[in-house]
């Protein structure tokens, strides 16, 4: 159960004919009324289509439906790709019966083909009278805004007297900046469009933007959260945003270990910064290093290889200070595993 642990909302799922087979290839998430609402979007200037409209959209901080697509990207297709995405918001929002800008819409999969829209507003419908409030209905929604995952991704966090829970996708194509792939979450807390963003942004920057798979960053990343407020609770904005932080760390946990082709999970931790913008930079440089990365694989503790990357990062440090230790082996047990 994910985005419809919260009061206020449902969900469904379904196949509609983008993808070839009967694989989910659509989801919607619906609030009982406007919620308020926040997101990040990527920072790619080859963005898609829905990216610009979830902006446009989310000038007014409040939405009443999410519509999700998997299958086909629908980026680098120009005017055609914002017209087909239109037509969709059009329709969900008249089944839903609010105004188009309480719609936003999401694309994923394959770039370049425009998105067939028509499938997806023929199956709109059905899935709007299928919306359920239940681990049926987010479990469906989950698993239709895959694509080259292996298994949905889904979390929630049980606070003191509301709910905030989530899903996400993403396998493949993931260095984010601002964002993630997929990922949407809901709350019955009350919180304010200003607390709201605050939150969400401060919780993707520690835990989505730490997220690196394939050095990747994508066309269609967005991550957003809604807020119903139906369960009359307004938390301390502190608390809440750490609360979202710890939802948003188990999805990407969960997108780690679906990563495509991935054997290992490998988490940096890097300590002594001057920063957090320093300790990113240099924690990014090693992760990006192809030569770091081959000895991850391998199981290779080639310390080396992370001191020579993090000496190209662009930050000033001393070698003489650095010390890389291995699941708390030292750089000392680390040198004697490489000679053996």
């Amino acid at each position: 159960m994910s985005v419809t642990a919260a009061e206020g909302f449902a969900a469904a799922g379904g196949h509609c004919g983008i993808k070839l087979d009967d694989a989910f290839d659509v989801a919607v998430v619906v609030a009982d009324a406007p919620a308020v609402a926040a997101a990040v979007f990527t920072t790619s200037l080859t963005a898609a289509p829905v990216i610009e409209l979830g902006r446009l959209h989310l000038n007014e901080p409040r939405l009443r439906g999410i519509v999700v697509a998997s299958g086909c990207a629908n980026a680098g297709t120009g005017r055609p790709g914002l017209e087909a995405v239109v037509r969709v918001a059009e329709t969900a929002a008249e089944l839903i019966g609010c105004q188009v800008e309480e719609v936003l819409v999401a694309t994923t999969g394959s770039i370049g083909p425009t998105l067939p829209d028509h499938l997806v507003r023929r199956r709109l419908p059905d899935l709007i009278s299928d919306l359920a409030a239940d681990p049926v209905g987010a479990e469906a929604a989950a698993r239709g805004i895959l694509t080259t995952d292996n298994v949905t991704k889904e979390a929630v966090v049980q606070a003191k007297g509301y709910v905030i829970g989530g899903m996400s996708k993403g396998s493949g194509m993931v260095r984010p900046n601002m964002a993630t792939m997929l990922a949407y979450l809901t709350t019955d807390a009350v919180v304010d469009p200003s607390t709201l963003q605050a939150a969400l942004s401060a919780a993707v920057e520690s835990t989505f933007n730490e997220l690196n798979i394939d050095g990747c960053q994508s066309t269609n990343d967005m991550v957003v959260v809604l807020a119903s407020g139906a369960s009359g609770i307004e938390p301390d904005p502190e608390v809440f945003r750490e609360e979202l932080t710890t939802l948003c760390r188990e999805l990407v946990m969960q997108m780690a270990a679906d990563a495509e082709g991935g054997t290992r999970v490998v988490t940096i931790n890097l300590s002594g910064a001057a920063d957090d913008r320093v300790a990113r930079t240099l924690g990014m440089a090693v992760a990006d290093s192809a030569l770091v990365r081959s000895s991850f694989y391998g199981g290779d503790p080639n310390w080396g290889r992370i001191l020579a990357a993090l000496g190209v990062a662009g930050i000033a440090l001393s070698q003489d200070t650095v010390r890389v230790a291995y699941r708390g082996r030292s750089e000392e047990h680390t040198s004697e595993l490489q000679s053996h």
